[in-house]
């Protein structure tokens, strides 16, 4: 699939909650790390996004052919002497539109938009192991250090997490 992305900052989940559920819902199935364990309930996953947005938390979402394709939050840090950072939280693809640039889109509108703000360190974190590294490695994040045993996976094994920055 080719398809068009376009990227959208969403000031309100409203109308998109339920995609965004299964959104959600689908990625935690496929194993994502984004701090749920499957299976997911889609109640669950609804009330997540019900109160993701919120005082400096900005949505960003992809789309193609107007069907919500992937998304990735933008925390500005909202303490005065964190006022020049943000993190970047819960980047995650539709399982179905993987390998088509919609991480690194959605990435590159989080910089951008950070940088618009006034931020110039971003910070994230991930799964040791996960694909995400190499996205973050191949966009100009650093690693900063890796602690042992941050996450549970479904099976109940511990996963370290990696810790990356990037100055913008």
């Amino acid at each position: 699939m080719n398809a068009k992305v376009q990227i959208e900052q969403l000031e309100s989940v409203g109308e998109y909650v339920g995609e965004l559920a299964e959104l959600l819902t689908g990625v935690v199935a496929d194993g994502a790390s984004v701090g749920f364990l499957p299976p997911l309930p889609l109640s669950e996953a609804t009330d997540y996004w019900e109160t993701a947005i919120g005082p400096g938390v900005l949505l960003f979402v992809a789309k193609i052919n107007d069907r919500i394709a992937g998304s990735v939050q933008l925390h500005l840090s909202m303490k005065s002497n964190g006022d020049h950072r943000a993190e970047i939280a819960k980047l995650m693809t539709n399982p179905e539109f993987r390998r088509n640039g919609i991480g690194r889109a959605l990435m590159l509108r989080a910089e951008e938009t950070a940088q618009q703000l006034g931020r110039s360190l971003l910070i994230l974190d991930t799964r040791e192991g996960d694909p995400s590294n190499l996205l973050y490695q191949s966009i100009g994040y650093v690693e900063a250090g890796r602690i042992p045993d941050f996450a549970r996976s479904a099976n109940g094994d511990l996963h370290a997490t990696v810790f990356y920055y990037k100055n913008i």
